[in-house]
């Protein structure tokens, strides 16, 4: 007889911090999986920046770019207020095809010193998303590239121009928190915030009907409430979200 070995448990986040900054490739990135928890901090008074890579103009196949643009950004900005989070930023750099490099890694620098953070929360950067599902190649380079900024952005000599547009270095981030990674170890009880979650994904609302009613990421609730059960039952909650945690102090 054989017996399936049961998940390790995910031990929980510390939230004895007060500004986190959120830097993800796209609109809608943050939304599955992490704005519920998003939703529960900024209910506790802590201050949550969100800075998007991308407009996500590449993401609805109908819709050419300069038309998508705005559209996805207001989408993204009433996303962020429904749990909580008034300030969003768009760095403009081309959808799809963001390069992992120096000039990605400097711009990641600016904005971790302007905004000084604890924490800083990315989405899910490893190859897959667990299995054979693979990860996209924006997720990765932005990822890959949120770490090392916080490396840059605590060093005065990587990037030195930034101290001539006065961004003094910020060495003050505990940690970056990956998203949705397959390879989580930490997670949060979203369970009273988790219909915000749903709601702040839902206000995606041209993405979503662009990927069509068939699409497994397409009815927010249902794809959300797996996730959120998922990480729930590693907690001992009925719904979380989970994070890759990268300490950097």
């Amino acid at each position: 007889m054989t017996t399936e070995s049961r998940p390790e448990p995910y031990e929980t986040l510390p939230e004895d911090w007060e500004r986190a900054l959120a830097i993800v490739a796209h609109p809608d990135d943050l939304e599955y999986g992490a704005a519920a928890a998003i939703a529960r901090w900024a209910r506790q008074g802590k201050r949550i920046t969100y800075v998007m890579v991308t407009s996500g103009e590449a993401g609805i196949d109908g819709l050419e770019p300069d038309k998508c643009r705005p559209l996805r950004e207001a989408e993204q900005v009433e996303s962020a207020r429904i749990v909580g989070v008034d300030t969003v930023e768009f760095l403009g750099h081309p959808d799809g095809v963001i390069e992992y490099g120096l000039p990605l890694r400097r711009d990641l620098s600016r904005v971790i010193r302007r905004h000084r953070p604890e924490i800083v929360i990315t989405g899910n950067f490893r190859d897959t998303w667990g299995g054979a599902f693979l990860n996209q190649a924006d997720h990765i380079a932005v990822g890959r590239a949120v770490v090392d900024a916080v490396r840059d952005a605590g060093n005065r000599w990587v990037f030195r121009e930034l101290l001539d547009e006065g961004h003094q270095p910020w060495g003050g981030v505990r940690a970056v928190w990956a998203s949705g990674s397959p390879e989580s170890g930490h997670g949060v009880d979203t369970t009273e915030d988790f219909a915000a979650g749903v709601a702040s994904l839902e206000a995606h609302t041209a993405y979503l009907a662009g990927l069509g009613q068939d699409h497994q990421m397409a009815d927010a609730a249902e794809f959300l409430e797996g996730m959120g059960r998922a990480a729930g039952a590693r907690l001992g909650t009925r719904f979380g979200a989970a994070f890759e945690v990268f300490p950097m102090g």
